[in-house]
């Protein structure tokens, strides 16, 4: 008689890295004081992938999936989701207060500045740099994650969906997001049939070619 292997998947979040509330801290106050302009995710990438490897590209996605749906701003988001992904509430806490605190004190000591001096001309061309160079921080960094992630018509499909609703038709990010992940959730759902191939929960999408 042969034995039926079980495997189990643990929750989302459940496993709390080994990473020190110090070290923990240390990383996203660097990501705070370092990262400029919109390409925030770019830094905390780079921090969290590339070097410290606390997460995997995969687990790095879903997280800022996560903070794009939640209301903010989404380098916070992504600073208490991935504290608490990888220490806990504590870790959540921690992460936050390093994103955020050189951000207050940076942007409070700019909007004095930008004040008094925001009509230079100087001052409106380093601001239209910043923007540029942060656009290119964001595409390179969602290049980077899609070669590893996004894998066939499907996934591809559905991005196109998100982009064309958004930009074209102009509908809301809540709304594409819910109706766009609603699809998405009944496509790669579990067929109906144990043993059925993965792919017959895609017919749908088949009869649309």
């Amino acid at each position: 008689m042969s034995e039926a292997v079980v495997t189990t998947t643990p929750a989302v979040g459940a496993a709390k890295k080994d990473v020190s509330a110090v070290e923990l801290f240390g990383l996203f106050l660097q990501i705070g004081i370092t990262s400029f302009g919109g390409g925030v995710v770019a830094y905390l990438r780079n921090g969290l992938v590339r070097k410290k490897k606390w997460l995997d590209d995969t687990e790095f996605l879903e997280l800022t999936s996560l903070s794009n749906t939640l209301p903010g701003l989404n380098a916070t988001n992504m600073a208490i989701l991935a504290g608490d992904r990888l220490k806990g509430t504590l870790g959540a806490l921690l992460a936050m207060i390093g994103m955020c605190l050189p951000a207050f004190v940076f942007m409070t000591a700019a909007g004095i500045a930008y004040g008094a001096n925001g009509d230079r001309p100087i001052v409106t061309a380093m601001l239209h740099g910043v923007a540029a160079a942060a656009t290119g921080l964001i595409a390179a960094t969602w290049f980077q994650i899609g070669k590893k992630t996004v894998k066939g018509f499907y996934d591809a499909f559905f991005i196109l969906a998100a982009v064309v609703l958004i930009n074209h038709f102009k509908l809301s990010v809540p709304v594409v997001l819910l109706s766009v992940g609603a699809l998405a959730i009944f496509a790669y759902r579990p067929p109906s049939k144990a043993g059925a191939p993965k792919e017959d929960a895609h017919e749908w999408i088949r009869s649309l070619q």
